[in-house]
């Protein structure tokens, strides 16, 4: 199963992610030397060990899920008492930032990157209180699963057949520095759970009839794969800042730069728009360009009811996602993307898959024919439903 570790900076301060493939064989805890050449044990939950040399080093939070090989890992290391936070009439375990922010460490390792907090605490997100530590001037190495990267919601959905509801936003990935991909395989992964080394005994056997079937376990294995090659992909080209090497490289870099892509995504209040909106986000993210989601209200028809909340979900998403939405009202989709696209210089038209067109509608130019016609040069993509599952 391959996992890996992100490493982001802030100037001075550094963030190192590490993240993995399935939802539970994941990294616990967590000391990872980036200047040293440390072996990596991996056997199903991925230790990133070591202790860098004159490091002050303590561990913010570390989630064992009862496991004594994990725990056993972070024996010697300074722990940070968690505070108690009562929630509804129970009283819940967080990571105690103040304290943190007190003891000033050299490095902290925060586990589980996409944790939702307890209400109450200083924020929702523990990605949040990860960037106020780095703010701080402290070093933070962090634990991640891959299937939690917001982007990927609608895939991992699409191959596992679940619906990860904790996600974090890319751009916290795309502030990596480095990442380090570890590798377990799917049939270690099963033994281990097997060996009741992921799940208590009464767990495994529905666990190995859902999320951990092989099938899926490889899946995700080749999403992982895929993220960090674009990422490193990402990171290798050259920033207008970089010295040029040869002569010809050189005499490159005094070219005008490429004009960028400028994708636009057709919204609609609906729960299929969702899936739209990641995956015009990832085609921004591979063709280097931008963004922007466009939703046309018909006039004097605000959104109502569960319309709304709707519209409200794909702000949110949007904002996530860094790709603001546009609300215009008009009576005519085309006209209205048409003014929009123009505005935005849009290289890119992404909309979903159209329902079936019945009676005198089969008639009619669809959707994507009038947006061919009225943008010339303008490329329009259909971003197909979630196939259904066996």
């Amino acid at each position: 199963m391959r996992q890996y570790c992100v490493v982001m900076r802030k100037q001075p301060p550094l963030l190192g992610l590490v993240a993995s493939v399935a939802s539970v064989a994941l990294i616990r805890a967590l000391v990872y030397a980036l200047k040293q050449a440390v072996p990596v044990v991996s056997t199903g939950v991925v230790y990133m060990l070591a202790v860098a040399d004159g490091r002050d080093v303590v561990v913010g939070i570390l989630e064992t899920h009862g496991r004594s090989e994990t725990a056993e890992q972070a024996e010697g290391l300074e722990l940070i008492p968690r505070r108690k936070v009562e929630y509804r009439g129970s009283v819940l375990e967080e990571m105690d930032l103040p304290t943190i922010f007190q003891r000033a460490p050299e490095l902290v390792l925060i586990d589980e990157l996409a944790h939702t907090n307890a209400p109450g605490v200083e924020h929702a997100k523990r990605y949040q209180d990860i960037d106020d530590v780095l703010d701080a001037g402290v070093d933070v190495y962090s634990t991640v699963n891959v299937q939690h990267l917001e982007s990927l919601n609608d895939r991992v959905a699409d191959l596992c057949g679940v619906r990860v509801r904790e996600t974090f936003p890319d751009s916290v990935l795309a502030s990596a520095d480095e990442v380090v991909l570890v590798d377990l395989t799917p049939e270690a992964l099963v033994q281990r759970l097997r060996e009741g080394k992921v799940y208590p005994a009464d767990r495994i056997p529905t666990a190995l009839n859902s999320f951990f079937k092989i099938e899926n376990l490889s899946a995700l294995r080749e999403v992982a794969l895929r993220q960090v090659a674009e990422e490193v992909e990402s990171k290798r080209l050259v920033t207008p800042g970089e010295a040029l090497g040869t002569r010809e490289e050189q005499l490159l870099g005094d070219a005008p730069p490429a004009v960028a892509e400028h994708l636009l995504a057709l919204i609609t209040p609906d729960e299929r728009s969702q899936r739209l909106v990641r995956r015009a986000w990832r085609s921004a993210q591979r063709l280097g360009g931008e963004l922007d989601l466009l939703y046309v209200r018909p006039p004097g028809e605000p959104p109502r009811g569960e319309e709304r909340q709707r519209l409200e979900e794909l702000r949110r998403l949007g904002t996530l996602l860094g790709s603001p939405l546009v609300e215009v009202e008009g009576d005519d989709v085309v006209e209205a993307a048409a003014s929009v696209a123009a505005e935005k210089g849009t290289t890119y038209v992404m909309i979903g898959q159209p329902s079936p067109r019945r009676g005198v509608k089969r008639f009619q130019e669809s959707l994507a024919d009038r947006l061919l016609q009225r943008l010339p040069g303008v490329d329009v993509r259909i971003v197909a439903d979630r196939p259904p599952r066996d």
